[in-house]
């Protein structure tokens, strides 16, 4: 990194020699501390399809502690055509889920909740560092999503239908659960463990 602004100082990037060159050193060393600041920060893409990706229109943004104004990373900037690709990828999955048995639904709950037990600390510094909670409440946030996780992967086992009498002889009427389609929701920006989990 050090020989990279080594370099760049040696090609002029700060010379001025006259108005030209001010304006062409200046939008050079933009780009530099642009790329600089993007090979430093980390940068997030979409879950898309089982795999990480940019937006259709490769944008981002930089999300800062409110704090201090500190750059926390670069997220991707999510377009129509981007929930476009989710849905489809999500329809196309929906059917093997639908069969995939409710309490080995709820394992995979159960798997998500542990994880987000042993990442507790971090995970709750983070929603500290990017929604400006105390720690406490960003520990708290990053808890209600783990009981939640915990609670509802029961239901996997306790998935019930119903049954009652018929009008019609020899007839029995019942119920069964089972998963309809494909959910998208835009959730809040200050509770973002807890209540899209």
């Amino acid at each position: 990194m050090l020989q990279h602004v080594l370099d760049c100082l040696d090609d002029k990037f700060l010379v001025i020699h006259n108005q030209d060159s001010f304006i062409t050193a200046g939008d050079r060393f933009s780009r530099f501390l642009g790329n600089l600041r993007r090979s430093i920060m980390k940068e997030y893409g979409l879950y898309l399809d089982g795999e990480w990706r940019k937006s259709a229109t490769d944008k981002t943004f930089v999300t800062q502690n409110p704090a201090n104004g500190e750059a926390l990373a670069f997220f991707t900037r999510g377009t129509a055509e981007d929930v476009d690709r989710a849905v489809e990828a999500a329809s196309r999955a929906f059917p093997a889920w639908k069969k995939f048995p409710p309490p080995k639904r709820g394992e995979i709950l159960l798997r998500a909740a542990a994880i987000l037990r042993r990442r507790k600390d971090e995970l709750g510094e983070m929603v500290t560092k990017e929604m400006g909670k105390i720690i406490a409440e960003g520990k708290g946030e990053v808890q209600e999503a783990i009981d939640f996780f915990e609670y509802i992967a029961g239901e996997g086992r306790r998935l019930l239908g119903e049954t009652t009498p018929s009008e019609l002889p020899d007839k029995i009427c019942l119920t069964l659960r089972q998963p309809i389609g494909i959910v998208g929701c835009i959730t809040p920006w200050n509770f973002p463990i807890a209540v899209p989990s």
